[in-house]
């Protein structure tokens, strides 16, 4: 399960910064200077452009999901019977609830750097994809889940979690019991097929439903600001060590069946990591212009240094995805070598924050 992500390493990376940049009156009208030179309308086109296309996959997740709670409901919630009398049903439903996941996830993914790295949004990353289960009240999730019959479940974890790992069978505190889940009708039950409690699923994709239409709402009202773009870079960027320890725990690299974690079946976490880079550099490119307006060259190295990172997760994704397997060990070394690149990074965006005295945000 995605960590809750936190802004502690705005003060490990460089306090210095933030006093400098903190805002004393004589500060403002540097830092209002700043935000009149900057032309961020590009990077909430890019949010709103995402948070649409994410709303749209998730409805007709949620629309899949309500068309299999019908046909479970119509059986009396028997499994065996379902399967028997409507495999090829449930087999379409299911199916296109995983296609319109696979869809939903990079459109998140890719904004994911503005969500979670803006105080005032990260709120829709720990429900959507970053919160944990109420065994961790620190980073769980903000709601609870109400099914059709009256059962609650209390902080039942992130809402990307929660479908993927009923759609792929690989957390079984959502999926049927004592039903082989060949929902695929062929005979043979393979990695990756998973019969999800209908009442479960349902109750996740409506809330997951909610939850996106409210990010959109609030994107669409969201005005960014050089802060807004600085501090998204500075929380997000230096998170690879975290992301490769995951990748290392899933069926990608500990092979199907020997994974520790229960996510990131459906697309391999290389895949993300690229897409929240991509979003990253895209952030970057937009507010480079003030950076280089203060220092040229600090501006041309961060945003090369930058290309290259994501360049560098990008080579292993399409290495990966074109049969390449890699080791726990080599997961861990090149975690390292991304965490290292990306702390740089982190380290150079604060010190240009500080350079033009603009106050880095905490949550």
């Amino acid at each position: 399960m995605k960590r809750l992500r936190v802004l502690t390493v705005l003060g490990v990376l460089a306090l210095g910064a933030f006093s400098a940049g903190c805002g004393s009156d004589g500060d403002d009208s540097t830092t209002e200077a700043s935000s009149d030179s900057a032309q961020l309308g590009a990077v909430k086109d890019y949010l709103t452009d995402h948070s649409a296309r994410l709303t749209k996959a998730v409805g007709q997740l949620a629309g899949n999901a309500n068309a299999y709670y019908d046909l479970a409901e119509s059986v009396d919630f028997d499994y065996a019977k379902l399967l028997k009398e409507h495999c090829p049903e449930v087999k379409q439903q299911l199916g296109d609830a995983k296609k319109a996941f696979v869809a939903a996830n990079p459109n998140y993914e890719e904004m994911e750097g503005i969500v979670a790295g803006v105080p005032r949004l990260a709120h829709y990353d720990v429900d959507i994809d970053a919160g944990s289960d109420a065994s961790d009240p620190e980073s769980a999730v903000s709601f609870s889940l109400t099914l059709d019959d009256g059962t609650k479940l209390e902080q039942p974890g992130n809402l990307f979690f929660l479908t993927e790992t009923a759609l792929w069978g690989t957390n079984p505190d959502l999926t049927v019991k004592g039903v082989k889940p060949d929902v695929d009708c062929d005979g043979v039950v393979e990695f990756g097929e998973g019969l999800p409690d209908a009442k479960i699923f349902k109750a996740a994709a409506t809330e997951f439903g909610e939850q996106v239409r409210q990010l959109d709402e609030d994107a669409q009202a969201f005005e960014p600001t050089p802060s807004d773009a600085l501090t998204s870079i500075v929380v997000m960027t230096p998170t690879m060590s975290e992301y490769f320890g995951q990748w290392k725990n899933t069926a990608f690299v500990a092979g199907k069946g020997d994974q520790q974690e229960q996510s990131f079946v459906a697309t391999s976490r290389l895949s993300d990591i690229a897409d929240i880079l991509e979003g990253i550099a895209f952030t970057y490119a937009e507010i480079e212009p003030l950076i280089a307006a203060e220092s040229p060259q600090q501006a041309k190295q961060t945003k090369r240094e930058l290309n290259q990172l994501l360049a560098f997760a990008a080579d292993l994704r399409d290495r990966e995805a074109a049969g390449e397997k890699f080791t726990p060990k080599q997961a861990d070394q090149l975690g390292s070598e991304a965490q290292a690149r990306a702390e740089a990074i982190a380290g150079q965006v604060t010190q240009s924050a500080q350079q033009l005295g603009i106050e880095l945000q905490e949550s």
